[in-house]
């Protein structure tokens, strides 16, 4: 816990340096995030929630926050899965590089890995060659993780 304590300091400070507040319930909801081996919904999230804190978190109201710590930049929003996880680069600096996640099919569990520039700017060239601009550069690949792969019979 004495890690998430830690990340959650560097959150507050992001916040902080934005001049927003991480309230008390974006805490709790980064907190649920942070703590999940996988992606979760937001209805997932919600249960999860209720089940930490004792408390019950509107949908509507999981989906604002989420929404806030998505925009802050402390949690992404996984398409392919309609998923959210905790940002893994919040406490070192939080300095963003292109992300790629690495979704396993089985399980949900979710690895983060920074995308080389020169990658990025290959995927870009090839997308303009296209015809197309590129909207967002985030990419998501689905995977089986290496705890499923050795529970396959």
């Amino acid at each position: 816990m004495a890690k998430v304590d830690k990340v959650l300091d560097h959150a507050e400070q992001h916040c902080t340096s934005l001049g927003v507040r991480l309230t008390q319930k974006r805490k709790q909801v980064l907190t649920v995030l942070l703590l999940s081996r996988k992606a979760l919904s937001a209805y997932e999230l919600i249960d999860v929630y209720k089940k930490e804190f004792g408390d019950t978190l509107p949908a509507m109201s999981a989906y604002r926050i989420l929404d806030f710590l998505q925009g802050k930049d402390l949690v992404h929003k996984l398409n392919l899965t309609n998923k959210y996880v905790a940002c893994s680069c919040i406490d070192n600096g939080h300095v963003h590089a292109v992300s790629q996640f690495l979704i396993c099919k089985k399980c949900q569990k979710v690895s983060e890995v920074n995308i080389n520039q020169s990658t990025i700017l290959e995927f870009q060239k090839n997308v303009e060659d296209a015809g197309f601009r590129l909207v967002s550069s985030q990419l998501e690949m689905n995977c089986i993780c290496e705890s499923c792969i050795a529970n396959e019979p």
